[in-house]
């Protein structure tokens, strides 16, 4: 017999599902009207009252901003960045996690305070640059990558990942003769994919959306990741004293004009819409990856 659902019980559901589809529209609607301003003429936007798709569908601010090499030379640092440093911090965090996940290791306290005090104290933007500075990263490549390889909130996951893992199956690998390396390699990544692949999405993330590294310690413009340069075009729009890149880009349309307002929006959804595209294909693991790592049972 089939349990029916009372009247407030309906009620309860259909107000919850009003919250939720307001709380999507909200969150939704801007990130959607900035595709639409991006699709339309530009002329068009002028006049105002664009709302839910473009009156006057056009691929141009698009085109205008993927013909300057300023844009592909971001993407391309941007894209070598994420991939890069994403696969590099992977590696180290989990080394480092699987190292601190042995209680047995000498000065295992020691370690685990130091790693953990970093994640309460720094030293400043200052001391930062000067450190940065000494060791020779300013305007390399590297000082995207080196500076924030290891997350030691990542690494804690990671490690109450592993000490979940139950020991016996290291110690039949020791019997049958693996070495720690090969213990690592062979067992202990394949049967951490999950959390691995969460904290790879906050990673990816992280570099992708990075902005400040590349406006602070890079001067060449062939360093400039997209998100420096998008709130370059965005800042410069702003002033006045000075024509914005954004504004330079229109203009280099001679076929159907564009204004500094699609420019803008178009760059935006070009910054944008990669990292978005991401998350689809490591969304099984997301949920996994967090509870078992965050919660020790």
């Amino acid at each position: 017999m089939k349990n029916s659902k009372s009247v407030a019980e309906r009620i309860f559901d259909g107000s919850l599902y009003v919250f939720l589809a307001v709380i999507f529209l909200v969150t939704f609607y801007p990130f959607w009207n900035i595709l639409v301003i991006s699709l339309n003429d530009a002329t068009d936007t002028l006049k105002g009252s664009l709302y839910f798709w473009p009156r006057m569908p056009t691929f141009e601010s698009y085109i205008t901003i993927f013909r300057n090499p300023e844009i592909w030379s971001a993407i391309k640092v941007t894209v070598l960045r994420t991939v890069v440093g994403t696969a590099l911090s992977i590696f180290c965090i989990s080394m480092l996690a699987y190292a601190l996940s042995k209680r047995t290791l000498l000065g295992w306290r020691f370690f685990s305070f130091f790693f953990v005090f970093t994640m309460y104290f720094g030293g400043g933007l200052i001391p930062t640059y000067m450190v940065i500075k000494s060791v020779g990263l300013i305007d390399s490549f590297w000082v995207y990558i080196f500076p924030g390889l290891i997350g030691v909130f990542l690494m804690i996951l990671v490690r109450t990942f592993i000490e979940q893992i139950p020991g016996e199956i290291e110690e039949s690998s020791k019997i049958d003769g693996a070495n720690d390396l090969q213990i690592f390699f062979r067992i202990i990544m394949p049967l951490c994919v999950p959390v691995l692949a969460t904290i790879g999405l906050f990673l990816a993330i992280g570099h992708w959306n990075s902005w400040y590294d590349s406006y602070v310690y890079t001067y060449k413009p062939d360093l400039k990741t997209l998100q420096a340069v998008l709130v370059k075009i965005l800042n410069q729009f702003q002033t006045a004293s000075m024509m914005s890149d954004a504004q330079q880009l229109a203009q280099s349309s001679k076929r159907i004009p564009v204004s500094s307002e699609s420019i803008r929006m178009a760059v935006t959804m070009v910054a944008t819409l990669p990292i978005i595209m991401v998350y689809p294909f490591v969304q099984k693991y997301f949920v996994k990856g967090i509870m078992m790592g965050a919660i020790k049972s």
